[in-house]
């Protein structure tokens, strides 16, 4: 499969590009929403996600001491304390808006194409492992992930009804529609729709690194499925990040990732033109499971 950051096709025609060679790494838009500061609570928190956006807390505590004590010649004295204390912390932030990159296939214009995905019928779905339509699977490492949305202008609370569309390169650092100039191609890319918990669960692949990035997925938020057709509907366009030790030792162990061992060794967070400014709130968390594959989850707030 051909590199697509050399990819340079016109409206008419598209070259095809030549196999495996780095892509062209993306240019970023716009970057942080302003972090909010965290109340310096002295309790736990017990849900958090992300930096930037409204969010509330409370804390309450409650405590009693009481003593006695009674003396005659010789003196006896006795006390009892107890103390309790019950606290809550509710807290969110705005996840980073990023730049879709140029492969987004979202009915926008990019690397002289205008494709549009959301547009076709099946794009809905869970498993974006094969075309749509289609029953051959790219290969990769099995990964789950799930993604839930939550509101910082609700004390957290889950977005239920909203469309996420994702996708990402395939082990090799190639995206589907751009590499083949080919609509029909679209493996790695989908629509869901959140859940009463704010959830959707993709089954995908492990992405690739590809030159000048560090591995990542792009997502773009709409408030219903229904506008989930087009760019120009959506409310949100971020990335996801993951734990470099964990993908290095999974493309050490895979030989269809062995591009990806090259170009991961040779860029980090620090040197990422997206990640560059910080990760906290588009990492997500990732694990090995039983079926031999991966699992990785994360939430993501925006304000509504």
């Amino acid at each position: 499969m051909p590199p697509l950051h050399s990819l340079v096709p016109t409206a008419a025609t598209a070259p095809a590009p030549a196999a495996a060679a780095p892509l062209t790494p993306p240019t970023a838009t716009s970057r942080r929403l302003a972090l909010s500061a965290l109340g310096s609570l002295g309790v736990a928190t017990l849900w958090g996600c992300g930096g930037g956006g409204d969010s509330t807390s409370t804390d309450a505590g409650t405590g009693t001491d009481s003593g006695s004590g009674t003396g005659s010649g010789t003196g006896t004295g006795s006390g009892t304390g107890t103390g309790t204390g019950t606290g809550t912390t509710t807290t969110c932030s705005v996840v980073p808006e990023e730049t879709a990159g140029p492969y987004p296939a979202d009915g926008s214009t990019a690397s002289n194409n205008t494709y549009n995905v959301l547009a076709l019928s099946g794009i809905v779905r869970s498993d974006i492992r094969s075309s749509v339509g289609s029953s051959t699977q790219v290969s990769g490492v099995p990964l789950s992930i799930t993604i839930t949305l939550t509101n910082t202008k609700a004390s957290c609370a889950p977005l239920s009804g909203y469309a996420i569309y994702l996708w990402h390169c395939t082990q090799d650092g190639n995206y589907s529609v751009y590499s083949s100039n080919n609509i029909a191609d679209n493996y790695l890319r989908g629509v869901q729709a959140t859940d009463a918990n704010g959830t959707v669960t993709f089954t995908t692949i492990v992405p690739g690194c590809y030159a000048g990035r560090m591995p990542h997925m792009h997502l773009e938020i709409y408030p219903t499925l229904a506008s989930a057709t087009k760019a120009a509907n959506k409310i949100k366009t971020t990335q996801l990040a993951f734990p470099t030790a964990l993908l290095s030792s999974i493309y050490s162990a895979n030989s269809g990732y062995s591009a990806s061992v090259r170009n991961l060794a040779s860029i980090t967070f620090a040197t990422d033109n997206v990640f560059s400014d910080g990760t906290d709130l588009e990492m997500t968390t990732m694990q090995a499971n039983s079926g031999g594959g991966y699992s990785a989850s994360i939430t993501i707030s925006i304000a509504v």
